[in-house]
């Protein structure tokens, strides 16, 4: 066993200790999400039942789509293990991927509910990893102003690509 970690974690050493968290029972009943830096180490983020149901009510409006709605989708990016809130992933992501953890390829649609505690710097960084990781869109959902924040591999676009009307996700 090494003694301190010198340099940031390769994708497989991430990948690898991800899954390890995700089989341990000790973390079996954390509140919230456990994403991975790229030294490894855990970054929780506790939900509040709001942000809850914002997740659940846009898994509702993506399954209209087809494909496959994900809460809390893993995605190794460059940034470390990253957890999507809500995730849309077409049919061919799957057959691609299937259930894979974490996911090595972003899918197509990865979502971030904002909460309290992010700040926009952390929020950019989360959208850059995603979309570099492959995703086609990454949604940024304002629970306060109730707004979405749509981005793509060109920068903010004024509308998703996806046919989804989520204008009744805040009531």
């Amino acid at each position: 066993m090494q003694e301190l970690i010198e340099t940031p974690l390769s994708a497989d050493e991430l990948a690898v200790r991800y899954r390890a968290l995700c089989a341990d029972p000790c973390y079996a009943n954390v509140p919230g999400k456990i994403e991975l830096d790229l030294w490894g180490r855990m970054v929780m983020s506790p939900a509040s039942n709001y942000h809850s149901a914002l997740q659940a009510a846009l898994t509702g409006k993506l399954a209209a789509l087809g494909g496959r709605v994900f809460v809390e989708a893993s995605v190794l990016t460059s940034a470390g293990v990253l957890v999507a809130d809500v995730a849309w992933a077409s049919e061919s992501f799957m057959k691609a991927h299937g259930f894979e953890t974490p996911y090595t390829r972003a899918p197509e649609l990865c979502v971030e509910v904002v909460s309290p505690s992010n700040s926009r710097k952390a929020l950019r960084e989360k959208v850059a990893a995603y979309l570099e990781a492959g995703a086609a869109e990454v949604w940024i959902v304002f629970p306060q102003s109730k707004r979405i924040e749509v981005h793509g591999p060109q920068g903010r676009v004024p509308r998703s690509q996806y046919a989804v009307d989520a204008t009744d996700i805040f009531s």
